[in-house]
Parts: structure tokens; C-alpha cells; sequence
């Protein structure tokens, strides 16, 4: 093999190797002289300009100086495509380091990867130095068969899909035919070096895609040593520890161009501009995803993320819509709320004095002050809810199936359909090789192989659980302080915000001390929340990399497990409180319920006569939007800002001046962890819009209009601001995939439970059917209240202020619930219109419930994981491959036979000649 090193500026030293070299072993090198003869840029495909002066080098040999065009992918030569690249920079430990990298390239160099160096003095920042790394087709053939590599040996003559009637309709979401399908379709087979002329191998050079290689080096990168021959050290071991330490600053493969232009090398696919323009760019939201451009350039693993994302923005579409219809009912049926119109009434809602909601602080005051509230809680807590939450429980149902049968339509198309997690994602993590000391003998390999003491594994589960348990509790200790604020600040609300029926207010009319109350906590909440999780983030990669877990799936799953776990208590639990909590232990005003007994003077919150559910919608909305929101102020304009600060000095260099590898170097890093964040948002934004969508109908198409921008704000860091990610294959979603399933059964119990007891819906349909004169809602505001005697309420719960209560000549007070009044043989206690109720509720779960279930596991079965097609196709290309393999085995039998006829003594020729047709008649 060859390394070329860069030298001075205009100066390139150029070390080649004739036919002689493998022959003699301490002959003295031979350097040619050589003269390159070059077109112009357009006709170029080496991007290199010639210049006419020549200098001496020593040994009396000449070469001339060139100055090649930098934005390219290839080496020197133009031929040796850059498969990697490594950058360093000369530190304090310049010394320890430059030791390391001698080591390390000397061993990759003996697994057959080629180097090429350029120099700290070529480069703009002139500080940082570049190793490209390529990888010949010897160690792509070698590598490529052990990771099983699927790669084609026939062009598929299975036909495409038909055309179906109206398909007109989708032309402009459509994509042009060479974005959609970058490559035709063949028959795969995982590669074999030694059935190298099985494969449809037309040119070595692009046998293998870009993507294919980058992950081979990859995987001889993270298993390299880096100590010198004879002195073994397997903490030595491994470019992820090399990037730890400090000895590379950053390992990457190139983009093949920049985003916004073409690159002038033909060979170059210039997939990168394809990708931005028809991809990235954000007016291209309502076209298709190219979703095998996606996965051509940037490996499986993230391609699926991209499916994954892309169906479930098309599944919202319907939700949102069955969402606007709910909303929209509410807004047509908000003249004929009869319950609003009793509280808004100055005859009905204007003379009934309810009791004080807080102690001290609050007054007597009049239900119709809580008109406005009464109107907008009707525009969701309406009879379209119920119907919205059961077609909601259907429609998570009908997303999932669907997703296992676009999946499995991936998996085929992309050939992972045989792909084994072993090959790819179950193996060694390097790190649990390094920091495992004990061996064992592997009963299937039969080698000695690390593993983890089962004292060592329980010490380091037993302080992971501690550490998440410790985390949750905090969770749980900042939503009670949450509570006691919203307890303590209700009272001052309410001194400052006086009765807008005795002193009219502008904000009076619009602001209650529930909203006040309910809006503040909420941000205050979305506040704690965001600080929770950016230190949590850090805490659970910590006790992951504690577990030393074995595998890269091992490790993503658990880590997938501890923050969703996390997250989900951070993120629902303040919804939780308002939704199953507040206005469920109040008591009444003769033996009111405090937080921490009454003692702490903080009283349980109660509801609006409306009803929580309006509650429960604003703190909803303001935690889903304010995430996105601030989701997506992070994804954009974070990177953007670091890559400007990081870019700034190299951005107005012409292209020739500024490489390929310094452009992609001052890029961010796209992380292992980086898809898991994606996963992450989406999951928890999936929880919001299934397990509270009762009483926030718009949720879906405010996740849809979130998604439709995710999307490209997405592909556009992924082709603008990240370098490159190393290829990787994954079959599916993962752990996610179980993640989903579990909330949408939970989402099924939520809202049915939010339907019963957050909603007023069960209480108005008792009334109707059971209590109500001439089935009609007149009457129902009255009913709902009870009544209780003022001069029976403790001192402590009275207002300080009491001239509002003798300027209304009356004794009793209302309040919400279902109890005797005063007079009563069981005044105060509760009245069996209450009990009615509570078996309504109760009655309304279990059957809400079961039906939903019932159709859900009815739409699972019915619908398979597999469709029918894609079975055909796959089973057609399993006998296509078995025939063609069997064709290939016999052709290269009867060419041994015959070499073996050809080269037999005379006397065996009849013998050799009979054993040759036996054998092609067996075969």
C-alpha cells in the first residue's frame, strides 16, 4: 500500500509503485517522474489543474507542483475514493498522542486501509491536521462477507405495484421517478468472496455504495489497536477511545458535495443536493419523502426514522380533521348550552351566592361571574368529546397495524427482511470489552469472551434504580410544590382580582382567579419541567454507561427505558393532577380537606361550575406547545448558530481553497444518541395527543402542523448542519415499538376515566334521563349545587371582607356537589342522586373500555402485519435466489469437471467422461 503525505503549500509528493516493488524487499523506492495532462473544470473528473513549473526532488527525480481542487472526495490521485477522515491537532501531550497515531495508522495499515495526510499548513485554521482513510476492494470483499453484506447478483423482474384509478390526484405530492428510486431494484444475496462472479460486479469501484463503505471502515476503526506489536493492552483499542482521550478530534466520513451545488466531479452522485432540494428545503412539505435516497445515503437505521415519521404525520392528518369536526360541533352548539345560559342568566346564575373558594382571602360570589369559562368549556367538554375520545382509542389502533405493514413493506424493499440484529447492533459494545477483566468460555463459540460478574451487575442495577427512583421522586416533590402554589397563590388571585359584579374590571370580565391560577402554574411547570430534563438527560446516559451494558442494542434499550420512564412522569404528571386530582377532595364548607392538614392553611383546589376539563385543556396546551416550540427552537437555530460561529473563517474561500473534509469538520457531530432524541420528542408528543385528547381535541393538528415542520426542519440539520452519519441497519423502531403500544393502551383508560370524572358529561346525562322535567336541561345548574348554611361556616373559612354578604339578604351559600341541605335528617351527607352518578361513571368506564378494546383487537386481527403482496413477493424472491444460487453451483461444478477431463491422463479419459455425466444428470 501506498500513504501520501502533503507537504509544503504548492508541493505534492507523490509516492507510486511499479510491478518491481513486490519482488524485492530493501531495493530503494522508485519515485517516477510524471507529467499530468488535464481538461478544464467542466470535462474534468479529478478536479485537478495542471501547472507548468516543475521542481527537482531528491534522487534526481521530478514532479510537478500542482494545486488541486479540495472540494472533492477522492484522494490525490482522483481515483482512491476518501472512505474516512480523522483530524488532529498538536496539543501539550503532543508526544503521548502523536505515539497513539503512530500506533493506530500503523495497524490499519497493516488490515490493507490506505492514508493519505494532509498537513496542519494546507489547512485554514493552520492548527488541525486530516488522515483520509480509503479502503481498497481487498478489504471491502474481506469485511463486506464477514458482516454479511446483502449486495445484488440480478436485476428483479418482479414488477412494480399497478397503477390505481384517480392516482392523478397525487401527482403534485409527487417526487421525480430518479429522486424516488435512485437505483433499480435487483435480487440480493449477502456477500461471498469466494463467489465474487456471482454478484453482478460491473465496476469495483462502485460496487459498493458510499454508505456500505464508510460502515465497513467504521467497523475495522472501532476495533483497531493502538498499541505497538508485542505489547498488548486492550485498553488500547478502538477510534471511539482515541476520540475520548484527545489523540483525534473527530472521526467522519464526507458528504459527497455541498448541499446548494452540484459537485463538478462526475463520479460523484451529488446525492447531497438531491436530498436538499427536494427534500430539506421547507416548501417541499406537502411532497413525498425520498425515502430510498434516504436510506442510500444515510444507511437504514435513519431512513426508518424518516418512514416512521412520515406515516405518522399522514395518520395525524385524519385525527386532526376528526378533531376540527369535534371542535367545530362545540362552536356550532354553543347557543344551545343551557347550562351556560343558567349562569350567564342575571335571574338564575346572577342570584345564587356561591361559597368562598379559599380561607380569608376569597368572598362570597356569584355563579354568572364564571360565564365566559362556562362558554369556552363547552367548546370541548361536549357530547362530540365522547364520540372523538372512542374514535381516538380506534385510530391508535388503526396506526399501529398500519405501521407493522409499512414496516414490513420497508423491510423487504430494503432488504432486511433476513437482516439479523446479531450482525449488526448485537455486537461487543468495545467498551464492555475494555472494562470487563473476567472471561468466560462462550458455550456456542467456544471461546473466552468478557463478561460481567452477576455481584458486579446487581451492585451497579441495584444504584441505577436507586439514582432513577431518586429522579422521579424529585419529579414528584417539584408537582407537590407546583400544588402548594397553585393552593397558596389562589388567594392572592383572588384578593387582587375582585368580583367584576360589584367593580368592573377590563380584565375582570376575562380573568378569573382560576385562570390565573391555572396559567401561571402551568408555565411555571413547563419551566421546572425543561430544567428536570436537561439535567436527567445527562444523570441517565451516566448510569447507562455504569451498567456497562453488553450490546448497542442492550445499551439503547435500557437508555430508551429510563428516559422515557422519566419523561413520562415529567411531562403528565401535572396533567394527571388536574385531570384525576383537583376538585375530587374538597370536602365542604363545613369540613374542607387541606393539602397537609390544616395546619399548612393550604385547601384543595375546586373546580369551576364549568367543570375541570378547561383546566385541564389550558395545562395541556401549554405544555404540548410550549415543548414543541421550544423543541424547535433548539433543533434550528442552535446548530445553525454553532456551525456560523465554528464556519465563519472558511465560508467566503472558493472551493478549491477550502476541502471537502475542512467544510464537514466544523459541522456538528450526529451522535449514536442523535435518533434517539428524534424518537424521544415524538414519542412524548404521541402521549399528549392519545392519552389527553379528551379534552383538547385540536391536539392532533397542532401535532401535525409540529410534524409537518419536524420533517424538514429534520432533513435540513441533517444535510446543512451534521456531518455525515456512519451507516447503520435496523429492521425497525425498537423498543419504541413496545413504548407505543403501552401508551395506547393506557390512552384507552385515560380517557375514558377523563370522560367520567373530569368531564361534566356523565352528571348532565343523569340529570337528562333521570332527574330532568320533560327531558330538557332546564334546571340542571340549580341541581348540581347543594346548599349550606353560612351561619354554620368555621370562622377560619370566612372571608375577612364580609359587607358583599349583607348586602345579599340571604343565609345560605352554594357549592358544587350532591349532599342534604341544612334541616335535613342527613343534612350534608351525600344524596343518592350522588351515588346515581358515581354507578353512571363507573358503568360509563367499564363499557367505554371494553369496546374500544374489543374493536381494537378486532382492527388487529383483522388487519395483518404482513400484506399479502409483500409475502408473495418475498417467498417468489427466496425461490428466484435458491434456483439462481443452484444454477450458479452446477455451472461452476461442470467447469471443474471439465478442466479436470482436460488435465486427466489418457487411460481415465472414459472413466472422467462417465462420472461427469452422472453427475449433471444428479444435478
Amino acid at each position: 500500500m501506498s500513504r501520501i503525505t502533503g507537504k509544503a503549500k504548492d508541493e505534492t509528493l507523490i509516492e507510486l509503485q511499479n510491478a518491481t516493488d513486490s519482488q524485492t524487499t530493501d531495493g530503494p523506492a522508485i519515485l517516477t517522474a510524471f507529467k499530468i495532462n488535464l481538461l478544464s473544470d467542466e470535462n474534468n473528473g479529478n478536479g485537478v489543474s495542471s501547472l507548468s513549473e516543475k521542481g527537482t526532488l531528491p534522487g534526481n527525480t521530478e514532479t510537478e507542483k500542482l494545486q488541486p481542487n479540495k472540494d472533492t472526495v477522492f484522494f490525490r490521485d482522483g481515483v482512491r475514493r476518501i472512505d474516512f477522515v480523522l483530524s488532529y491537532v498538536d496539543d501539550k501531550d503532543g508526544e503521548k498522542k502523536q505515539e497513539r497515531r503512530r500506533a493506530f495508522e500503523a495497524n490499519l495499515e497493516k488490515t490493507g486501509l490506505e492514508l493519505e495526510t494532509e498537513d496542519k499548513s494546507d489547512s485554514k485554521d493552520q492548527k488541525t491536521y486530516f488522515l483520509k482513510i480509503h479502503a481498497p476492494w481487498e478489504v471491502l470483499t474481506t469485511y463486506a462477507d464477514v458482516l454479511k453484506v446483502k449486495v445484488p447478483f440480478k436485476e428483479s423482474d418482479i414488477p412494480h405495484a399497478q397503477e390505481v384509478p384517480l392516482e392523478w390526484l397525487s401527482h403534485p405530492f409527487r417526487l421525480p421517478g430518479f429522486i424516488m428510486r435512485p437505483q433499480p431494484d435487483y435480487f440480493t444475496y449477502p456477500f461471498d468472496k469466494n463467489k465474487t462472479d456471482f454478484f453482478l460486479i460491473n465496476d469495483k469501484d462502485s460496487f459498493f455504495p458510499p454508505s456500505t463503505r464508510n460502515r465497513i471502515v467504521f467497523y475495522i476503526l472501532a476495533r483497531c489497536p493502538y498499541f505497538k506489536e508485542g505489547h498488548k493492552d486492550k485498553d488500547k483499542t478502538g477510534i471511539k477511545r482515541l476520540l475520548s482521550n484527545g489523540t483525534y478530534t473527530a472521526a467522519f466520513p464526507l458528504h459527497d458535495c455541498r448541499y446548494w451545488k452540484k459537485a463538478r466531479n462526475a463520479e460523484c452522485e451529488s446525492e447531497r443536493f438531491n436530498l436538499y432540494n427536494h427534500w430539506a428545503r421547507f416548501l417541499c412539505f406537502y411532497k413525498e419523502q425520498p425515502l430510498n435516497l434516504i436510506r442510500k445515503y444515510y444507511g437504514e437505521k435513519i431512513g426508518i426514522y424518516f418512514a416512521w415519521l412520515g406515516f405518522y404525520t399522514e395518520m395525524l392528518f385524519f385525527a386532526a380533521v376528526m378533531g376540527v369536526i369535534c371542535f367545530t360541533y362545540g362552536v356550532l352548539s354553543y347557543d344551545d348550552n343551557q347550562s351556560s345560559k343558567e349562569i350567564c342568566d342575571a335571574n338564575i346564575g346572577g342570584s345564587i351566592l356561591m361559597c368562598p373558594l379559599c380561607d380569608k382571602k376569597c368572598r362570597f360570589w356569584k355563579l354568572n361571574s364564571t360565564c365566559l369559562s362556562s362558554w369556552q368549556s363547552h367548546l370541548f367538554d361536549n357530547e362530540g368529546t365522547v364520540f372523538f375520545a372512542i374514535f381516538m382509542g380506534v385510530w391508535v389502533t388503526l396506526f399501529l397495524e398500519f405501521w407493522k405493514r409499512r414496516q414490513a413493506r420497508l423491510e423487504y424493499e430494503w432488504d432486511l427482511v433476513d437482516f439479523e440484529e446479531e450482525q449488526q447492533q448485537l455486537q461487543m459494545r468495545p467498551e464492555f470489552e475494555i472494562r470487563c477483566n473476567n472471561r468466560r468460555l462462550n458455550k456456542i463459540t467456544q471461546e473466552m469472551e468478557p463478561y460481567l460478574p452477576v455481584t458486579s451487575k446487581c451492585a451497579r442495577f441495584c444504584l441505577s434504580t436507586a439514582t432513577v427512583i431518586f429522579w422521579i421522586s424529585l419529579i414528584v416533590a417539584c408537582i407537590i410544590g407546583v400544588i402548594a402554589y397553585r393552593l397558596a397563590v389562589y388567594a392572592a388571585f383572588a384578593s387582587i382580582i375582585k368580583d367584576p359584579m360589584r367593580k368592573i374590571q377590563v380584565v375582570g370580565r376575562f380573568i378569573t382567579p382560576q385562570l390565573a391560577t391555572s396559567v401561571t402554574a402551568s408555565c411555571i411547570n413547563f419551566v421546572i419541567i425543561m430544567i428536570l430534563n436537561f439535567f436527567y438527560e445527562r444523570v441517565a446516559i451516566w448510569i447507562t454507561d455504569m451498567e456497562i451494558p453488553k450490546t448497542h442494542l442492550e445499551y439503547e434499550n435500557r437508555l430508551t427505558m429510563k428516559m422515557f420512564l422519566f419523561q413520562f412522569v415529567n411531562y403528565y404528571s401535572s396533567c394527571f393532577y388536574v385531570a384525576f386530582f383537583k376538585g375530587k377532595f374538597v370536602g365542604f364548607p363545613g369540613g374542607y380537606s387541606y393539602m397537609f392538614g390544616k395546619w399548612s392553611n393550604l385547601r384543595n383546589e375546586e373546580c369551576d361550575p364549568g367543570g375541570c376539563l378547561i383546566e385541564l385543556t389550558t395545562q395541556l396546551v401549554i405544555v404540548m406547545a410550549g415543548k414543541q416550540l421550544w423543541g424547535n427552537i433548539q433543533e434550528a437555530l442552535l446548530p445553525l448558530m454553532r456551525n456560523w460561529w465554528s464556519g465563519r473563517k472558511g465560508r467566503h474561500h472558493p472551493e478549491n481553497h477550502y476541502s471537502r473534509w475542512e467544510q464537514d469538520n466544523v459541522l456538528l457531530n450526529f451522535t449514536q444518541l442523535g435518533l434517539f432524541y428524534e424518537y424521544l420528542e415524538m414519542v412524548v408528543q404521541f402521549g399528549f395527543i392519545t392519552l389527553f385528547v379528551a379534552s383538547f381535541p385540536l391536539a392532533p393538528l397542532l401535532a401535525l402542523f409540529n410534524n409537518i415542520l419536524e420533517i424538514r426542519v429534520d432533513a435540513w440539520k441533517f444535510t446543512t448542519q451534521f456531518r455525515r452519519p456512519v451507516a447503520s441497519k435496523a429492521r425497525n423502531i425498537g423498543a419504541w415499538q413496545e413504548i407505543l403500544n403501552a401508551v395506547a393502551i393506557l390512552s384507552v383508560v385515560t380517557n375514558a376515566f377523563i370522560m367520567a370524572f373530569t368531564s361534566d358529561m356523565i352528571p348532565r346525562m343523569v340529570f337528562l334521563y333521570a332527574y330532568g322535567k320533560d327531558a330538557s336541561m332546564m334546571g340542571y345548574v340549580d341541581n348540581s349545587l347543594s346548599i349550606y348554611n353560612i351561619s354554620q361556616i368555621p370562622e377560619r373559612n370566612m372571608p375577612e371582607e364580609r359587607d358583599y354578604l349583607f348586602d345579599n339578604l340571604t343565609s345560605t351559600c352554594r357549592y358544587r356537589d350532591y349532599r342534604y341541605p341544612p334541616g335535613h335528617h342527613k343534612e350534608y351527607t351525600h344524596t343518592m342522586q350522588f351515588w346515581h352518578i358515581l354507578a353512571a361513571k363507573m358503568a360509563f368506564i367499564i363499557i367505554m373500555e371494553h369496546v374500544v378494546f374489543v374493536v381494537k383487537f378486532f382492527v388487529a386481527w383483522l388487519i395483518p402485519d404482513v400484506p399479502s403482496d409483500v409475502k408473495a413477493r418475498f417467498k417468489r424472491e427466496r425461490y428466484l435466489i435458491q434456483e439462481y444460487l443452484h444454477k450458479y453451483e452446477v455451472e461452476k461444478l461442470k467447469i471443474q469437471l471439465s478442466a479436470s477431463f482436460i488435465t486427466a491422463p489418457q487411460s481415465d479419459v472414459s472413466l472422467t467422461s462417465d462420472t461427469h455425466e452422472l453427475l449433471s444428470e444428479c444435478l
